[in-house]
């Protein structure tokens, strides 16, 4: 990555971030849910990249709105 970004488009570019993170943890989830009586096993792949998302979320939060999610 070259290219230079000022802090305003930087900050936009995290906040899409955390919007795509947050759709992919809820189609994780209801996928995990969904598959949890037929497919046991894909449940918990999915389960697993549910809880990878909602990592990454925190993550996001805590650098865009600092303090404000209480551990």
């Amino acid at each position: 990555m070259t290219d230079v970004v000022d802090s305003d488009e930087l900050l936009r570019r995290m906040h899409r971030a955390r919007a795509c993170a947050l759709e992919e943890e809820r189609s994780w989830r209801a996928r995990s849910e969904a598959l949890r009586a037929t497919d046991p096993e894909g449940s918990r792949e999915a389960a697993v990249r549910t809880m990878a998302y909602e990592a990454v979320l925190r993550v996001l939060d805590e650098v865009l709105t600092p303090g404000r999610r209480a551990r």
